[in-house]
């Protein structure tokens, strides 16, 4: 539960972020504070609605994969994506207070999420890091803990034996680790 809360909790913080920077860059798309409740929408979207949609899009294109050239592949795959993102985009501007008048404040912040969201991946970890200490801060006040266990907390125990515990909450086998450390 902690995980799904904080990748929700730093994607939101991102979202919000992205459609303020929607508002200013797009002259027709009027944002403001409805960027709080439009974050929520577009979080959702991108946990739930947005894998669904790839996945769906991906399985009817693949049937045709066979008779497009590697370039024309390629550009179907793009086009499956914009798509993707501009369905979300309008089910931002259709459930929250964003406003979009005209051809493109449909057809730009497709493009800028996509960007966003790509900027997002590559800070994802860091974010994520941050928002657990966060999360694992308030959860300690909340219950009265101390905030995070350490290694400087209890004395007796090894730095190695701290790195192992980290491991063991990341819910990866030991052969699972030991794949992604091969592909990184």
């Amino acid at each position: 539960m902690k995980n799904g809360i904080v990748r929700f909790a730093a994607l939101y913080v991102f979202n919000v972020a992205v459609l303020l920077l929607i508002g200013l860059l797009s002259a027709g798309v009027s944002v403001g504070f409805n960027a709080l409740w439009a974050a929520v929408i577009l979080t959702l979207a991108a946990l739930f609605v947005k894998p669904l949609l790839t996945g769906a899009f991906r399985k009817a294109a693949a049937k045709s994969a066979a008779d497009r050239t590697k370039t024309g592949e390629k550009v179907v795959q793009y086009v499956l994506v914009y798509l993707v993102e501009l369905i979300i985009w309008v089910a931002v501007v259709w459930l929250s207070g964003v406003r979009a008048s005209g051809f493109w404040s449909f057809a730009l912040p497709p493009l800028f999420l996509l960007f966003g969201w790509m900027i997002y991946d590559q800070v994802d970890d860091k974010l994520r890091a941050k928002a657990g200490e966060l999360y694992d801060v308030v959860q300690g006040k909340v219950t009265g803990r101390k905030a995070a266990r350490t290694s400087a907390s209890s004395p007796a125990q090894a730095p190695v034996t701290a790195e192992a515990r980290e491991e063991l909450d990341d819910g990866l086998t030991p052969e699972q680790r030991r794949m992604l450390d091969e592909l990184g």
